[in-house]
């Protein structure tokens, strides 16, 4: 069994940043795919960004160049750091797990197991 906790969420300017941190707890089992996922009002919920325990990763294309998803294997914990961020980013942030290995580049939401409760970032204009 794997619990995720998702933190760092907030209000924020446009154009501000923030970190986004998910820290597994996952009974010594091993995590292979890590990703951040996020849902905006009547909105699908949609990825943002997936990275491997290899350091293989994939972005949304609305958020390239602006955000960078990383890994820290020793505290079972991954990160997103969110910067020039616009009022489309406004969403509930999910992070997710995947035991076994994942193909990054066609990964989508249906290839996590578990899910985090999800953390509300508001982005104001």
């Amino acid at each position: 069994q794997v619990q995720l906790a998702e933190s760092g969420g907030g209000l924020v300017q446009a154009g501000g940043s923030l970190r986004l941190s998910c820290a597994a707890s996952s009974s010594g089992l091993v995590i292979n795919g890590m990703g951040w996922f996020r849902q905006a009002p009547g909105k699908q919920r949609e990825l943002v960004a997936i990275i491997t325990s290899g350091d293989t990763s994939k972005y949304a294309d609305s958020v390239k160049g602006r955000f960078t998803i990383s890994r820290d294997n020793t505290k079972n914990t991954w990160y997103l750091q969110m910067n020039s961020l616009e009022p489309e980013d406004t969403a509930v942030y999910f992070c997710a797990a995947r035991l076994s290995p994942i193909l990054v580049l066609t990964a989508t939401q249906n290839d996590f197991d578990y899910w985090g409760q999800g953390t509300q970032v508001t982005v104001s204009s």
